[in-house]
């Protein structure tokens, strides 16, 4: 085989990270404290395993794997909650890879408010942030 070596998903998230915005999970806990979240919404895009032992008081949960057909405009499984390009977004995951590559997508999708939250659940829980479970 020739050519440039096989990429790996650090490669795949430097370059998501290098398209979409990314706050820390101070930024991201401030939001979440301020009056109705300043309207952004936090979305999980962990596995619904993930999410049902313990989340973000209110997150949804569109993982990953079925993410684009929960937010496409015409499939007949697309969510009317992600018809609105506009909607302001938080999206996190376990660490912080799934989300930022999940916001590449949405933003691709024509996303205009969305951003990745940086060190994801793991971040949240070591701060001792609320959860929900």
């Amino acid at each position: 085989m020739t050519g440039s070596p096989p990429k790996t998903l650090e490669d795949f998230v430097r370059a998501a990270l290098a398209t979409i915005d990314e706050i820390t999970i101070e930024e991201a806990k401030r939001r979440f404290d301020a009056p109705d979240h300043e309207g952004w919404s936090f979305v999980d895009v962990r596995e619904p395993d993930e999410y049902a032992s313990g989340r973000i008081p209110g997150a949804r949960n569109y993982p990953r794997g079925f993410l684009e057909v929960r937010a496409d405009l015409d499939h007949p499984k697309r969510d009317p909650w992600l018809a609105d390009r506009r909607r302001p977004l938080v999206l996190y995951c376990g660490g912080g890879n799934r989300s930022a590559l999940a916001a590449q997508t949405l933003q691709a999708m024509g996303f205009e408010r969305l951003v990745s939250m940086a060190e994801g659940w793991s971040g949240w829980t070591s701060r001792d942030y609320p959860v929900e479970r």
